[in-house]
């Protein structure tokens, strides 16, 4: 039997592929504690955590029988990632949840989570987001990735883009177009969700 201990993370995941359960076992005890100190950080319950906790390694396990675990060295990135994608998708659920009945006689309209400060989750939610927005946009072809910036973050009309780069507004409203369609491909490749 080989000492799983001393094998690299993509080392194990590999041999998990082929067959070895003790290879994803040794991975589970080698990143447990730090990916559940990550989840209860942000989510305070230990129940919660537990259930994400539990959700993070069923969904890496489908992730890696499915062939699409890329081999890049970053297993403890991409298992933080999932964990993240998890809260955030927790949050989301709560939100949903949180909505009250009209049926409900006596209801407080200024009572609402719109009308709140922005909650510590809320806000590393949010710079999360904003992070990954900011990559995602680096990884685009430089055309696309000057149409955005200039878009999005100069806020220029087309029309304005078009004189600019000296291109006609089909062509800029095109590249801002493959431009959003990119940013949705790599962002579901890396299973990054833009969205709280």
């Amino acid at each position: 039997m080989v000492n799983n201990i001393s094998m690299t993370d993509d080392t194990l995941v590999k041999a998990y592929t082929e067959g070895s359960n003790d290879a994803f076992n040794t991975l589970l005890k080698r990143h447990k504690d730090r990916v559940f100190s990550y989840i209860m950080r942000i989510v305070k319950n230990e129940d919660v955590a537990n259930d994400i906790f539990q959700e993070t390694f069923v969904k890496a396990i489908l992730t890696i029988k499915q062939g699409r675990y890329t081999h890049n060295g970053k297993f403890p990135a991409w298992i933080s990632r999932i964990a993240h994608n998890l809260i955030i998708d927790y949050y989301r659920q709560e939100k949903s949840e949180n909505v009250q009945s009209s049926d409900i006689q006596e209801v407080d309209v200024l009572n609402r989570k719109e009308l709140c400060e922005e909650t510590i989750e809320d806000t590393i939610i949010s710079e999360q987001i904003r992070s990954d927005v900011k990559h995602l946009v680096e990884q685009l072809p430089p055309l696309q990735k000057e149409v955005l910036k200039m878009r999005y973050y100069q806020s220029l009309s087309f029309k304005e883009i078009a004189e600019q780069t000296g291109v006609s507004i089909n062509t800029a409203l095109g590249r801002m177009r493959y431009a959003i369609i990119n940013l949705r491909r790599i962002a579901a490749e890396k299973e990054i969700v833009l969205t709280v």
